[in-house]
């Protein structure tokens, strides 16, 4: 356990919270994060995890733009719910991302934990890119991984991080019953 791991699980916890709010400076805040995080899976040999941490870079800019720009009027996104073609072909990708990271890993690395730290990593991009679009569907996805990174966290003596996914998944909960919500007024 390091001081950098225990501000970032800080910080990642105030990113979040906000995400739920939909306050668009989430995305700020969790570029710091994730730039942080890069170091501390380097250092702990989950380098699917370290490169994840590069695309989530890219993708809160991603986020921002969409929450400040997006959408018809520009002036942001609105919650949604995909298609369940849509939630298949995302779904995909994130399967196939899996078997390609994870071999890559298991045959070039010495990680940790080369399949598991793939799986994960590839379908944390799809959560974030479905949360990016403002899409219901992010949470319940990202509550599935949360309770998987815990373990994977665990099992390699992160514990300030775990604890940190731990507090995502009952954030990711509160986020799914408040975007729900959200989507019902607004279509009401």
């Amino acid at each position: 356990m390091s001081s950098l791991e225990i501000i970032a699980s800080a910080i990642g916890i105030w990113a979040v919270w906000l995400t739920v709010r939909q306050n668009r400076w989430c995305w700020p805040l969790g570029l710091l994060m994730v730039l942080m995080y890069a170091w501390i899976f380097y250092d702990g040999k989950l380098y699917s995890n370290m490169l994840l941490q590069g695309v989530y870079a890219v993708l809160q800019g991603y986020g921002w733009w969409l929450w400040t720009r997006g959408g018809s009027n520009h002036n942001g996104v609105q919650v949604s719910r995909l298609s369940p073609n849509g939630i298949l072909a995302s779904l995909a990708v994130g399967a196939i991302g899996s078997l390609t990271l994870g071999y890559l890993m298991a045959t070039f690395t010495d990680a940790a934990a080369p399949w598991q730290d793939a799986a994960l990593s590839a379908f944390s991009l799809v959560a974030q890119v479905w949360m990016a679009q403002k899409r219901v569907e992010c949470w319940p996805l990202w509550i599935a991984l949360d309770l998987l990174f815990v373990a994977l966290f665990m099992q390699q003596g992160l514990y300030p991080t775990a604890a940190l996914y731990g507090v995502f998944t009952l954030l990711a909960l509160n986020g799914w019953l408040t975007w729900r919500r959200d989507r019902a007024l607004a279509c009401a």
